[in-house]
């Protein structure tokens, strides 16, 4: 195979390698730049297909490269970063007698000290794995998307550290910070990502207003909510966004 088609290839290992990074600074509790670096990994993952599909590299290679790659950036870093806020919020929270003892229990090795509660994190890494694994065998998901997208769900999970550090909301923080309420959303998350919902897929093939019509209104609805509500928009966004992808399918069943 020529150079020109190991391009798509090389900028997937950029999101790979984007996605390292980001774990290691989740790891060090550094959740702003692991933001970014996921961000970078999900830019690179965007342009791979881009790039495969321009010089017609698309291979077998490069689809379970893809896998791998958004396994790592979008799977284990969101599960990490999940991890440690529940394991904040544990340590942080004014728990009850009744619960104080399974928030609190953890698995001693040679000296080294690891919590139960906050494990359920990385329920978000074995959906998203279970999701990929799903996309990469299944057929009918050309058009549209079948449950959640990983890109999507990494970045609903890497905004609530973000919420914390950059916007002095109590409701929000309270939230961030309720151990109960991360396990809820980990266990929405996994639900979200291995669903049957159809969702719209957000490439644009054509720039015709009547056939992107709910990728434009997401696109402008997306745009409001990030002026107006800032990283607290993005969890708000993908609830539209699978609204929207409600009303698009029902519409095309009835017609």
């Amino acid at each position: 195979m020529s150079l020109t088609k190991q391009i798509p290839n090389l900028v997937t290992l950029l999101n790979l390698l984007s996605g390292c990074i980001a774990m290691v600074f989740a790891v060090n509790n550094n959740f702003v730049a692991a933001a970014f670096f996921v961000c970078l990994g999900i830019f690179f993952d965007f342009f791979d297909g881009l790039l495969a599909r321009l010089l017609k590299a698309q291979s077998p290679l490069g689809i379970q490269l893809d896998s791998l790659a958004d396994l790592v950036t979008s799977g284990v870093v969101p599960g990490v970063i999940m991890y440690k806020l529940l394991l904040i919020a544990s340590n942080s929270s004014d728990v009850t007698m009744l619960n104080a003892e399974w928030s609190t229990s953890s698995f001693d090795w040679s000296g080294f000290r690891l919590p139960i509660l906050p494990l359920i994190g990385f329920f978000i890494t074995l959906a998203s794995a279970y999701r990929l694994a799903k996309f990469n065998i299944d057929e009918d998901q050309q058009d549209y998307f079948k449950g959640l997208p990983v890109p999507a769900n990494t970045l609903m999970i890497i905004a609530l550290p973000l919420v914390l550090e950059f916007q002095n909301n109590e409701i929000a923080t309270s939230l961030i910070l309720n151990q109960w309420f991360l396990i809820g959303l980990t266990l929405v998350s996994c639900y979200l990502l291995n669903s049957n919902i159809k969702l719209v897929a957000l490439k644009f093939k054509t720039w015709d207003l009547k056939t992107n019509m709910w990728r434009y209104i997401l696109v402008v609805a997306s745009a409001i909510l990030l002026a107006t509500l800032q990283f607290m928009a993005i969890p708000v966004i993908i609830i539209v966004y699978i609204i929207l992808s409600i009303f698009h399918f029902n519409t095309e069943n009835t017609k």
